[in-house]
C-alpha cells in the first residue's frame, strides 16, 4: 500500500477546505494511506515534509502553489521519497510543465496513477540560506513583474494578475549591462531579463522560452532577452514563441547557452525571482542538481 503524506497550503488561492476535502477522499479511493498535514507559516512546508521522510512515507504530494511545493521539494531532495503535485496556487507552473490537471481532484486522480520520474533541479545559495527552483529563476524584468503583482489581485485574477503587471510594466523595460558566467566562462551581454531555466515553458502550454530543455538533463538553460522598448519586447516573446535560434545582427533579441553552473552579475542591481517567489537581488549562482528529486508524473492521455 502506498503512503502518502498531503501538504496543504490553507492561503493559497485554490485550497478551500471543500477541495481539500475533495482530493483526500479521491486519494483514498484508490486504495492509499494518506495524512493531511497544513501549514501555518513560512518554512512549515520543507519541515512537514522533512517529517514526512522521517516516518517514512512514499510520497510527499503538495496542494498548494510553486512556493509551497518547492519548500516540500528541498526536504526529499537526495532521498527515494517521491512528490507529488497538486495545483492550488496562481501560477502552477510546475504542474503545468508537467501537464497535471489544473483542477484539485483532477489533479488527485492524476497522482494515483503516476509514475516516479527523476528529475533535476537548480539550486541557490541567498542571504537567508539553500533555495532551489523547478521550473526557472531569473533576473530582471520577470522578477519586477513578480513583485509588482499583489497578492489579492493573483487571488481574484489568477495569471490574469501577471499579465496585467506585464502589461503595465512595459512601457519601463530597459537593457542593462550583464556578465553571465558559464561554466567558467564569462560573457557580457545587454539584457532586459535573464532566465535560467530547467524547464521548457514560463506559461505552459503557451510561451516556451527554446526547444530542447528539458528538467532530466543535467543542464540549466540561459535565456537572455534583449528590449528597450514596447516594439522590441513584442519581437522578443515571439522569437520565444517561435522558438527560433540565435543569430548574430542586429535584429537579435533572444539568445540561448547551457551549462551545470550559471553567475549571474548586473549593473545596476536587479531583483531576483526563483519559480516566481522573490530571490533576492543579484549577482546569484545557480547550480543544477542531476536528478535531485522524483516528480510523480502522468502518463500520457
Amino acid at each position: 500500500m502506498t503512503r502518502a503524506l498531503v501538504i496543504t497550503n490553507p492561503a493559497a488561492a485554490r485550497t478551500r477546505p471543500r477541495s481539500v476535502d475533495a482530493v483526500m477522499r479521491t486519494i483514498e479511493a484508490a486504495g492509499w494511506s494518506v495524512d493531511l498535514a497544513a501549514t501555518t507559516g513560512p518554512g512549515d512546508a520543507r519541515r512537514l515534509a522533512a517529517e514526512g521522510v522521517a516516518l517514512g512515507v512514499d510520497v510527499v504530494a503538495v496542494f498548494g502553489g510553486d512556493g509551497t511545493t518547492m519548500q516540500a521539494a528541498a526536504a526529499l531532495v537526495g532521498t527515494d521519497v517521491s512528490l507529488g503535485v497538486i495545483p492550488g496556487g496562481t501560477g502552477n507552473l510546475l504542474a503545468g510543465n508537467l501537464r497535471i490537471p489544473s483542477a484539485p481532484v483532477r489533479a488527485a486522480r492524476a497522482l494515483v496513477t503516476a509514475s516516479p520520474r527523476p528529475f533535476d533541479l537548480g539550486r541557490m545559495e541567498r542571504a537567508d540560506g539553500l533555495h532551489y527552483f523547478a521550473v526557472a529563476c531569473g533576473a530582471g524584468y520577470d522578477a519586477r513583474v513578480m513583485a509588482g503583482t499583489l497578492t489579492e489581485h493573483k487571488r481574484r485574477w489568477g495569471m490574469g494578475a501577471y499579465v496585467a503587471t506585464t502589461f503595465r510594466l512595459i512601457s519601463e523595460i530597459r537593457s542593462t549591462d550583464h556578465v553571465i558566467t558559464i561554466d567558467g566562462v564569462e560573457y557580457d551581454a545587454n539584457a532586459a531579463m535573464v532566465l535560467v531555466a530547467n524547464c521548457g515553458e514560463v506559461i505552459p502550454p503557451y510561451v516556451r522560452l527554446g526547444a530542447g530543455i528539458r528538467p532530466d538533463d543535467g543542464l540549466l538553460d540561459v535565456v537572455v532577452v534583449r528590449a528597450n522598448s514596447l516594439g522590441q519586447s513584442v519581437r522578443a516573446v515571439w522569437a520565444m514563441l517561435r522558438m527560433a535560434p540565435d543569430v548574430e545582427g542586429l535584429d537579435t533579441y533572444v539568445g540561448y547557452a547551457r551549462g551545470r553552473e550559471i553567475r549571474v552579475e548586473s549593473h545596476p542591481v536587479h531583483p531576483v525571482q526563483l519559480d516566481g517567489e522573490p530571490g533576492g537581488h543579484t549577482p546569484f549562482t545557480a547550480t543544477v542538481v542531476p536528478h535531485a528529486i522524483r516528480i510523480m508524473v502522468p502518463g500520457p492521455g
